[in-house]
């Protein structure tokens, strides 16, 4: 099927949005954006990392409340209160996590949330079943409606969720990153049932950092950029270097003006062609002595499973790494620490905290080894543990009544300094940060900086993964920029630009997912 030229819309815009603003706290996520969508047209979304296409997405979805602006549905001004408010204004929604419960079967998943008929005070599967199954012929689900979705790919359970969508009776799909688990056979089939759906009259949303998938499926660009709207691009003038041009902007952040040279010293970290499908891709590289070292790039890009990698909380399929001149190949994360490594994780609250446990308890748990009395005697020292933890307290001006706490009472941005406060007990060789000021305040943000530059400084090096716009340039010596799995470009010192990243990320990016694509 040809995707090359979206069907024609009917009169007149079936979704608008005008002006919508939110903030959370002090930070303004939307700024008063604006989109306009026509029924049986495919509308791309596209922007930098954090540029609100998400938060834009939950408020129509109902999961977010804006706190200025307008929804129109046909004319009409509505308010989506809910999620089922969304669903009833015929509004659809698959998010790149996808949802579907392991356990029960295909049609149970499709019908997860939507009313059932019932014959005699019991749900009818028979009845629903023969409803179902000409919508899942229509979106292409060859499997059983009676299989476990479990036993489905990615891209089966896809169709479930738009099969899900069509029961609803959606008139607006938004598909968020919808390739970005897909082979480029399961791309081309959805492609070709984003044109069934637009020739039928659905309208859908293609959010998508894929521009050469924008570039064939969409009939018009909005382009967010900082929470704002900032471009809207036709059919006619939507180019690659438009949609880049739009995306970065003409605001050049410059490095900071005192770093010089990168850091010369010599590789305590060497990575040679990791591998672990899809995600990783032959990626090699070398973290010097004393450096912070950025990965920059897209959601998707390969970042943090890399990091997995290096950690040993995943198995790679392929390559070596040498730790300070000698092979280190962990197979699970106790492995690294014991090696020299450190991981502070994304999900600071699910992966790197107890948060019912004590500041003291949360500092300690990597360095037991510390605080006992004595090896033949593994009893904590409550003496040893006191004096440390208050040590890293005073020292990262962690904001707590006590050591005592639980952590789950601290900020974000003092829950991260604790997470970071057990890596300095520790002392080791690499210090790994996945996102290391997400959700934190602005103060926090630059009390964090000035610390890891300070570490780097006492010959620690220092690994950060950030999606933040303006972190990398503002922290590291050189930063990797990752696509599709893989390290496309290299920056270094004053290099280093906000635009410099964003730029390298889409259009390096796109070379990556040809090649992919190519070897598929």
């Amino acid at each position: 099927m040809s995707t090359q030229d979206p069907s024609p819309a009917s009169a007149g815009p079936f979704l608008v949005a005008r002006e919508v603003a939110k903030s959370y706290g002090g930070v303004q996520a939307l700024k008063g954006v604006s989109l306009s969508l026509d029924a049986g047209r495919v509308h791309g979304l596209v922007g930098a990392n954090g540029a609100g296409k998400s938060t834009l997405i939950r408020v129509l979805a109902g999961l977010t409340h804006p706190d200025a602006g307008e929804v129109r549905i046909d004319g009409t001004a509505v308010a989506i209160a809910s999620p089922q408010d969304a669903t009833a204004l015929g509004l659809g929604f698959i998010h790149q996590e996808l949802a579907f419960v392991p356990g029960m079967t295909v049609l149970e998943n499709i019908m997860l949330g939507v009313p059932k008929k019932r014959r005699l005070g019991m749900v009818d599967w028979a009845a629903i079943e023969r409803d179902v199954a000409p919508i899942a012929r229509r979106v292409g689900i060859t499997a059983s409606l009676h299989a476990d979705a479990k036993t489905l790919s990615i891209a089966e359970n896809w169709l479930i969720s738009i099969c899900r969508a069509l029961v609803r009776k959606a008139r607006l799909i938004v598909m968020d990153e919808p390739t970005a688990s897909l082979s480029a056979s399961e791309s081309e089939r959805l492609f070709g049932i984003i044109e069934d759906l637009t020739a039928s009259g659905v309208a859908i949303l293609y959010v998508s950092h894929r521009l050469d998938e924008i570039l064939r499926l969409c009939h018009r660009v909005t382009v967010f950029r900082d929470g704002r709207s900032v471009a809207e691009i036709g059919k006619a003038a939507l180019t690659r270097t438009a949609l880049v041009e739009a995306i970065v902007g003409g605001e050049t952040r410059p490095a900071d003006a005192a770093r010089g040279e990168p850091v010369g010293g010599d590789a305590v970290l060497r990575v040679s062609g990791m591998a672990r499908q899809p995600r990783v891709q032959g990626v090699s590289f070398e973290l010097r002595r004393g450096e912070v070292l950025g990965i920059g790039g897209l959601v998707g890009a390969g970042r943090t499973e890399l990091a997995r990698l290096i950690y040993g909380a995943d198995r790679a399929e392929a390559g070596t790494m040498v730790l300070d001149g000698a092979p280190f190949a962990p197979r699970s994360p106790g492995q690294a620490v014991a090696a020299g490594l450190g991981l502070v994780p994304e999900e600071r609250r699910a992966e790197g905290l107890v948060l019912t446990k004590s500041v003291a308890f949360n500092l300690q748990i990597a360095n037991l080894r510390q605080i006992i009395r004595a090896p033949a005697l593994p009893l904590i020292s409550h003496r040893r543990r006191e004096a440390s933890s208050l040590a890293i307290v005073r020292d990262l001006a962690i904001k707590t009544r006590s050591i005592e706490t639980p952590v789950g009472r601290l900020s974000g941005g003092n829950q991260q300094k604790v997470v970071i406060g057990r890596w300095l007990l520790r002392g080791p060789k690499v210090l790994i940060l996945d996102e290391p000021t997400r959700g934190v305040d602005i103060g926090s943000r630059g009390e964090i900086h000035r610390l890891l530059r300070d570490l780097a400084a006492r010959g620690m090096s220092i690994l950060v993964i950030s999606s933040e716009p303006d972190e990398l340039p503002d922290l590291c010596d050189r930063v990797l920029v990752m696509a599709e799995g893989r390290i496309v470009r290299e920056l270094a010192g004053r290099a280093i630009t906000r635009n410099s990243i964003v730029e390298a990320s889409y259009a390096a990016g796109h070379a990556a997912a040809a090649a992919e694509r190519s070897v598929r």
